[in-house]
C-alpha cells in the first residue's frame, strides 16, 4: 500500500470536509436534490481544475514555493498583493463562521444540561477554551485533531445509515433547480472544496512525483463529493423545504448550527440518531477551527517575524481570534452569512488566481514544467469569466 498516496488523500479530505458541510443542505435547499447535485458536480469540476492549475504553476517554481511566491513569480506585485490578501480574508470570514458555530453549539449543549448563559458568554468561552490548543501549537493541535477524524469520520457512516430508512422521496422532490443561480448556494458549494491551498505542501510531501500529485488531488476531491451527495440526501430527505421547521426558515436563523441539530433530532426520533448528530456537527466546527486557526497564527508569526513563545505568543494569538470573536460578538449568527464570504475569497483564491497565474506563466513569460492542465486558453478564459461573473454577482447581491 502506498502510504504516502493515502497520507495525501487524507489530507485533501480533512481540508475539504468540515463545518461548511453543514450549511450545504441548508444553502442548497432552494434546488432541490437534483439541483444540489448538479451544483455539487459543477463547483467539484471547476475547483479540481483550479487545483490541477496551481499544481501546473507551482511545478513551475522551486520547492517550498507558496501561493505568494507563485503569484509573485508569474503575475507580479499586484498578483502577490491579491493573494496576500485574499488569503487573510478568507481564514478570518472562516474563523468568523467557525466561532459563530462552534458557540452556538456549545450554547445549545449547555441548554440541554440545564445551564443558560448569553451567546456573547457561549462565544467568549468557545474562542478561550479551544484556541488555547491553538496557543500551545501544532503538537498539541495534531494530538486533539486526530482523535476528533477518526471520530468524525465514525459518527459521521453510522448518522448517515441510520438516517437513511427515514428519507421521503417526496421531501427530496421539493424545490426548483431555476435557484441553481444563488450565490448563496453556490459560494457555500465552493467553500466545501477549498482544498487547493494545500496543493503547494502536497508537491513538498511527493518530492515532485507529478503521478502522485495528480491521484492525490483527484481522489481527495472526489470523497468529499460523494460524502457531501450522501449528506444532502439524508437532510433534505428528512428535513421539509418549508415550514416551522424547514431549511430554508434554519438558514435564515441566527442559531442555524444548533436549529439543524435539533430539527434532526426530533425527525430522527432516536437516542442513536440523536447522539451521533450531535457528535458529527460539534467534530466538525472543532476540526475546522483548529485546522485554520493554526495556519493562521503561522501566518502572522511568518509575516510579523515573532516566535510562537511567551508575549509574542500571546500578541499572535490575540491578532488570530479577537477580531472574527468581535465580530461574532456584534453580529451573532454569522455561520452561513461568513461561510458565504469564505467562499467569494475561494472564487479569487483557487479560481481566478490559478488561471490567471497559468495565463501570465504559459503565454507571457514561457514557463513550462513537465505537466500542463489540458484544454489550454478556453479553460483558463471560462474559468476566468466565471469567476468574474460570480463576485460581480455577490457584490452586487
Amino acid at each position: 500500500m502506498d502510504f504516502k498516496l493515502l497520507g495525501s488523500i487524507l489530507l485533501v479530505v480533512g481540508t475539504s470536509i468540515g463545518a461548511g458541510m453543514l450549511a450545504l443542505p441548508m444553502a442548497t435547499a432552494e434546488l432541490g436534490f437534483m439541483g444540489s447535485l448538479i451544483l455539487l458536480f459543477g463547483c467539484w469540476m471547476v475547483m479540481a481544475a483550479g487545483a490541477f492549475l496551481l499544481l501546473e504553476v507551482n511545478l513551475w517554481a522551486p520547492l517550498n514555493s507558496n501561493l505568494n511566491t507563485m503569484a509573485r513569480m508569474t503575475i507580479g506585485p499586484i498578483g502577490q498583493m491579491i493573494s496576500w490578501i485574499t488569503f487573510l480574508l478568507l481564514l478570518y470570514s472562516l474563523l468568523c463562521a467557525y466561532i459563530g458555530g462552534g458557540s452556538d453549539l456549545f450554547h445549545n449543549l449547555l441548554e440541554r444540561v440545564g445551564i443558560t448563559i448569553p451567546m456573547w458568554l457561549a462565544s467568549i468561552i468557545f474562542t478561550v477554551v479551544f484556541g488555547s490548543i491553538v496557543y500551545f501549537g501544532i503538537r498539541s493541535v495534531d494530538y486533539v485533531n486526530r482523535g476528533l477524524m477518526f471520530a468524525k469520520f465514525g459518527a459521521y457512516i453510522l448518522l448517515v445509515l441510520l438516517l437513511m430508512p427515514l428519507i421521503s422521496s417526496t421531501k427530496l422532490a421539493a424545490g426548483s433547480i431555476s435557484h441553481i443561480t444563488s450565490i448563496t448556494a453556490i459560494t457555500v458549494t465552493i467553500t466545501s472544496f477549498g482544498y487547493g491551498t494545500i496543493v503547494p505542501s502536497l508537491r513538498i510531501y511527493f518530492a515532485g512525483d507529478v503521478r502522485g500529485l495528480k491521484k492525490a488531488i483527484l481522489i481527495g476531491s472526489l470523497i468529499p463529493l460523494l460524502c457531501y451527495v450522501a449528506w444532502d440526501l439524508v437532510i433534505m430527505g428528512i428535513i421539509p423545504l418549508s415550514g416551522e421547521h424547514g431549511l430554508m426558515n434554519i438558514l435564515q436563523s441566527n442559531n442555524s448550527t444548533s436549529d439543524l441539530v435539533n430539527t434532526l433530532d426530533v425527525a430522527a426520533s432516536s437516542h442513536s440518531a440523536t447522539f451521533f448528530v450531535e457528535l458529527f456537527t460539534s467534530i466538525c466546527v472543532l476540526t475546522s477551527f483548529l485546522g485554520v486557526s493554526l495556519c493562521l497564527t503561522d501566518f502572522w508569526a511568518d509575516a510579523l517575524q515573532l516566535e510562537k513563545k511567551g508575549k509574542e505568543n500571546l500578541m499572535i494569538t490575540a491578532i488570530t481570534f479577537l477580531p472574527p470573536l468581535v465580530i461574532v460578538l456584534f453580529f451573532p449568527g454569522m455561520f452561513v452569512t461568513a461561510l458565504k464570504y469564505a467562499g467569494v475569497y475561494c472564487i479569487v483564491l483557487l479560481i481566478l488566481l490559478p488561471a490567471w497565474m497559468a495565463w501570465a506563466g504559459r503565454y507571457k513569460r514561457k514557463l513550462t514544467s513537465h505537466f500542463t492542465v489540458p484544454f489550454g486558453k478556453p479553460l483558463l478564459i471560462v474559468l476566468m469569466g466565471l469567476s468574474c461573473i460570480m463576485i460581480g454577482k455577490a457584490l452586487l447581491g
